[in-house]
């Protein structure tokens, strides 16, 4: 029984250790090379008929993208542009692609170099024109087409050209979360822009001075304006990283704001031109978690604190689950797992030993002697002889 038992476990050993030996000659016999995908032009060599002249000219720096406004491109995170000219039967068309570290920076950047009062178009996620040139963005990437002659087919090229162009994943496809806190109604959407820096938020026609706004401590602005029975008005959301932030800034700009309702039109003079178009007495400032919320423009002031009192910072909490078992569950819990492992050892035990042993009686009795060896007479002999 005792060589059996030694048969039995060496063969087991051999076995797992052959398959780890093969798993380990599999393992360092085979390498698995995963290579980065190839990035994707950001301008086609062809689309809808037009052809490019020649490859499209790539650049990595703002300031040869755009140099009047490279300080604003770099504000919203801007990472290259691509150049290119294109012809079709004896017309042409320049087009200027600007692609951002994500979506929010595109965003930011259309609603930069879109005027107020441009007609909105439908190509890709935001489009408007202005007579030959049609501005656009999707995914990271904006879009600035200027054609020779503009087509009652243009909007459906560009709306191809669209579809062609790389699309960010995860969290670089999201739209800047702040611009869910505007109040919809009677919202103008063409005129929303988003400011991540001073130059993006003076460019775009900012109502505050941008060392007021404090972009310095994280802080990002949308602005757009609202169609109001009495009158046009502006309404502008600072978003803070923390609300502290928000409270230690927000008594600073009600100051500003007290103090252009007291100054004199000599004051006035240096005065953003948002400000100096405003009803002074209509100008109002509130707080409500990280944001701050400036309302101005040329409508009644009962018209303007309703409008500032629809905005609302909603925080949402994500529960984390709390552990709910007590120590006694979990020592019991323990102490279960270990009976069980025991007794399944025994009944392990218990059934190689009946599988040996009813493996030996049957030897025994197919040779003619009892299952058992207990009832054999064992002695020991001695041969002596005088």
């Amino acid at each position: 029984m005792r060589w059996i038992s030694i048969l039995v476990g060496s063969a087991m050993l051999a076995g797992c250790f052959g398959a780890g030996q093969a798993q380990a000659s599999g393992s360092q016999g085979a390498t698995h090379l995963v290579l980065p995908p190839v990035p994707k032009a950001l301008l086609p060599d062809a689309f809808a008929g037009w052809v490019a002249e020649g490859a499209a000219k790539k650049l990595t720096d703002a300031a040869l993208a755009d140099p009047a406004n490279a300080a604003a491109l770099k504000e919203y995170d801007f990472t290259d542009a691509a150049l290119a000219d294109y012809k079709r039967d004896g017309e042409t068309l320049n087009l200027r692609a600007l692609r951002f570290r994500d979506a929010s920076g595109a965003f930011g950047a259309y609603s930069f170099y879109r005027q107020n009062g441009w007609p909105k178009e439908q190509i890709g996620t935001g489009a408007t024109s202005n007579h030959n040139r049609v501005l656009f963005w999707v995914g990271d990437t904006v879009v600035d087409a200027n054609f020779s002659r503009i087509g009652p087919m243009s909007g459906s090229e560009l709306r191809e050209l669209a579809g062609q162009l790389p699309a960010p994943e995860g969290g670089k496809a999201l739209a800047p979360p702040i611009l869910a806190n505007l109040p919809q109604a009677n919202l103008d959407g063409q005129t929303t822009h988003y400011a991540l820096g001073p130059a993006s938020y003076a460019g775009a026609g900012g109502v505050l001075p941008t060392e007021l706004v404090g972009f310095d401590r994280g802080a990002e602005a949308v602005t757009a304006n609202y169609s109001l029975r009495s009158g046009p008005a502006t309404l502008t959301l600072i978003d803070y990283p923390t609300p502290q932030m928000a409270a230690a800034q927000e008594p600073k700009i009600r100051a500003y704001i007290d103090a252009c309702k007291k100054a004199d039109k000599q004051t006035q003079a240096g005065w953003s031109k948002a400000l100096q178009d405003s009803d002074l007495v209509s100008l109002e400032v509130k707080r409500s978690g990280p944001l701050v919320a400036l309302v101005s423009g040329d409508a009644v002031p009962d018209e303007s604190h309703k409008l500032l009192a629809t905005v609302h910072y909603e925080l949402d909490l994500m529960s984390i689950p709390q552990p709910t078992e007590s120590e006694v569950a979990k020592t019991g819990k323990l102490l279960l797992a270990i009976t069980l492992l025991v007794i399944i050892c025994c009944g392990i035990a218990l059934l190689l030993g009946v599988f040996l042993g009813g493996f030996r009686a049957l030897y025994r009795i197919s040779r003619g002697k009892p299952a058992s060896s207990v009832y054999d007479a064992e002695f020991i002999r001695l041969n002596l002889r005088e």
